[in-house]
């Protein structure tokens, strides 16, 4: 028996906050296969949003469309208010320097110094030499390698490398940032660094940011929004705490799996579907009435309750609470009070079995 909420859909262009990204049904196939199967978003400016889904889901094709690398078969992306979809690669070139890049691999030119690296852009772009050399330091400084500027990218750790990237990507002042699973080849202490990082240029600088990654802690620590994409199709999207609090797709429910909690085994092996004198259910909710809960529904309902597993968790500055309970309740009338009470308070229920 499930309370189900439907998931809202927050839209960069519902607030104040002007879009810097909008797609509007993009579609992109190679032969049968449909990268991507009619995407609409949108990510307003200063925000970040985290863009996660399994391995060959479309990350990578919509990625190459928002950098103009792949052109979509139909449907509209715009950055800045200018549709990229038909412009020519003349036409292409300046709209990339708006748009920042940083990789898994780093992609770093071996052969050039890190000040090198980080001025490639700029050289680019044409930019004089002094002009380059006092945005380089600036940058170096930013990213706390200012002591780096002539070592080579063999002299570095991944962490550095991948601070290089982010200074080279910013050389240009992008209006966005594309990060392409920018720490899936770090470990988990240099991941951190890197994200606290990205979520400190976004604040100085009010850079918009989009996370394309597979690792719901890493949308879990920087990301304002969340978009899912399963087989090309955005299916679930909302603010992270909303997200990570009442997931609805099993697609999300499963990524987020190594995150929230789950009955144990040993607890789930005595559960039968048979009604007996309890029942066992799952509770997500949010907000500060997540910790008076069990006392709560006791109290109104005359029903006790017992906490069997789960926890209270504290995400984008609210309390989003995963509880398992064990509640007295004999039959049907007395299980539906139960869920009534619940949904009162905003949770969202699934009863597991009986014991």
């Amino acid at each position: 028996m499930n309370q189900h909420v439907p998931s809202t859909r927050l839209e960069a262009s519902s607030g104040s906050v002007p879009a810097i990204v909008r797609l509007t049904d993009v579609r992109r196939h190679f032969g049968e296969v449909r990268a991507l199967d009619g995407v609409s978003l949108e990510v307003g400016a200063g925000e970040i949003l985290g863009v996660i889904g399994r391995s060959g889901a479309g990350k990578s094709t919509l990625i190459r469309c928002l950098n103009g690398l792949e052109r979509p078969d139909s449907g509209r992306i715009e950055i800045e208010g200018r549709d990229i979809a038909g412009l020519a690669e003349s036409e292409l070139q300046p709209l990339r320097r708006r748009v920042g890049m940083i990789f898994q691999h780093f992609n770093l030119l071996s052969a050039k110094t890190v000040a090198e690296n980080v001025a490639l852009p700029l050289k680019i772009a044409g930019e004089n030499k002094a002009a380059r050399r006092q945005r380089v330091a600036e940058l170096l400084d930013l990213v706390g390698l200012a002591d780096k500027a002539k070592s080579y990218p063999a002299q570095l750790s991944g962490g550095q490398k991948q601070r290089v990237g982010i200074a080279r990507a910013l050389a240009a002042k992008p209006a966005l940032l594309l990060s392409d699973e920018a720490t899936s080849a770090l470990d988990p202490e240099t991941t951190r660094s890197i994200l606290a990082l990205l979520q400190d240029i976004n604040r100085r600088l009010g850079l918009t940011i989009i996370l394309i990654t597979h690792e719901m802690e890493v949308v879990r620590a920087i990301a304002d929004r969340v978009a899912v994409i399963e087989a090309g199709r955005i299916v679930e999207e909302g603010p992270v705490w909303q997200v990570f609090a009442q997931p609805h797709q099993a697609l999300t429910k499963g990524l987020l799996g190594g995150i929230r909690p789950e009955l144990p085994d040993a607890i789930s092996r005595t559960l039968s579907s048979t009604m007996a004198n309890h029942a066992v259910l799952r509770a997500d909710l949010v907000g500060d009435g997540a910790g008076t809960i069990i006392t709560d529904l006791a109290r109104v309902t005359g029903r006790p309750a017992e906490f069997l597993h789960g926890g209270i968790d504290h995400i984008q500055g609210r309390a989003v609470a995963s509880l398992f309970l064990k509640i007295a309740a004999q039959n049907e009338a007395e299980l539906r009070q139960v869920l009534a009470f619940l949904a009162s308070r905003g949770a969202e229920t699934e009863v597991l079995g009986h014991v």
